[in-house]
């Protein structure tokens, strides 16, 4: 298998995997025990094939997700320096007023504590904003993040599925105050769905030096191809609170391209899994890859993709984007 390249997250020093593991919805929708035992063996298979950035978030599992991440490590035996880790805030976890959907001073400061606690840990690596909030002051958002990175419950902020312009005003916000910038973003980015990435984004790479830790590589699993033919069982989208997902992987137009796309695949002898993941990694903006697996074998599945990268010649890549994006 190719090696793995780690890339510079934006402007900061810190290097990330082009390839990343995430534990949405892997790590809390089975029996506790086997979840514990299965995040160990997903982050070992990630780890062995190189990587070094564990995404999660408050919201996942409700928490659950980041306790067993949490858990993992420490059966793993892992160092704190041997691994990157985010979490993600806004959704909350309490439906009461200030703990819920915000991105306020109140709901910040304590959220961070939460997560830390479930976690086990001193503090993550990466604190995402985890979706805007327009009843929050952006200045306001802005000083609670910088005052969590210099009270060093994390060492770098970020936002994920803001538009440009906050992202803009947020940073200029910091850099008139002389606070902790953001960082990175965390947008879905697929062969489907590339317009934030591509375009709303592109003044920022230079000007602010943003960024990416990209979601939904494999659009939910539709850019598998395992839903060409109906929803498996077993599925992303037969889990309970899911059914939104059901009508995405089956709509027909999306199918069409999707078996479009896996002709080229065909042709390169290789999966339509390994192509589309490569296919992100062949953006420069994109600091790392998340992918999600709820086996190991998955894991070692999704970092062959690295090998597929050399074969997406400009030629491919062109082939792509007149079936994706024209």
């Amino acid at each position: 298998m190719a090696t793995m390249e780690y890339r510079r997250l934006g402007r900061s020093g810190l290097r990330v995997s082009v390839l990343s593991f995430g534990s949405w919805v892997t790590f809390a929708n089975q029996n506790q025990l086997e979840t514990a035992q299965q995040a160990a063996e997903c982050l070992e298979a990630a780890k062995a094939a190189g990587v070094n950035f564990f995404d999660n978030a408050e919201a996942y599992g409700a928490g659950e997700s980041e306790r067993v991440m949490g858990q993992a490590f420490r059966d793993l035996g892992w160092q704190r320096h041997e691994y990157v880790v985010s979490t993600k805030l806004f959704w909350g976890l309490h439906d009461v007023p200030n703990m819920k959907n915000t991105l306020n001073r109140k709901y910040l400061s304590q959220a961070i504590d939460a997560s830390l606690e479930r976690f086990g840990l001193d503090f993550v690596d990466l604190v995402f904003c985890h979706r805007p909030d327009p009843k929050t002051p952006i200045e306001e958002t802005v000083w609670a993040m910088s005052d969590m990175i210099s009270q060093g419950k994390a060492l770098y902020w970020g936002t994920s599925e803001w538009n440009a312009d906050d992202i803009r005003a947020a940073y200029d916000i910091a850099d008139r105050h002389h606070l902790h910038k953001p960082l990175m973003e965390q947008p879905q980015y697929n062969i489907l769905w590339r317009d934030r990435v591509e375009k709303d984004y592109r003044r920022l790479y230079d000007d602010l030096g943003l960024g990416t830790t990209i979601w939904s590589p494999l659009s939910s699993g539709l850019l598998t191809g395992k839903y060409l033919n109906g929803v498996p069982e077993g599925s992303r989208a037969t889990l309970p609170g899911y059914e939104w997902l059901r009508n995405m992987l089956t709509d027909v137009d999306r199918n069409k391209k999707v078996a479009d796309l896996k002709v080229i695949a065909d042709e390169l002898g290789i999966t339509l899994t390994q192509m589309s993941l490569a296919w992100c990694v062949k953006n420069p903006h994109v600091s790392t890859v998340i992918t999600g697996a709820s086996s190991a074998a998955q894991v070692r599945e999704n970092m062959t993709a690295l090998d597929a990268v050399e074969l997406l010649t400009d030629e491919v890549m062109e082939r792509i984007d007149l079936i994706s994006y024209f």
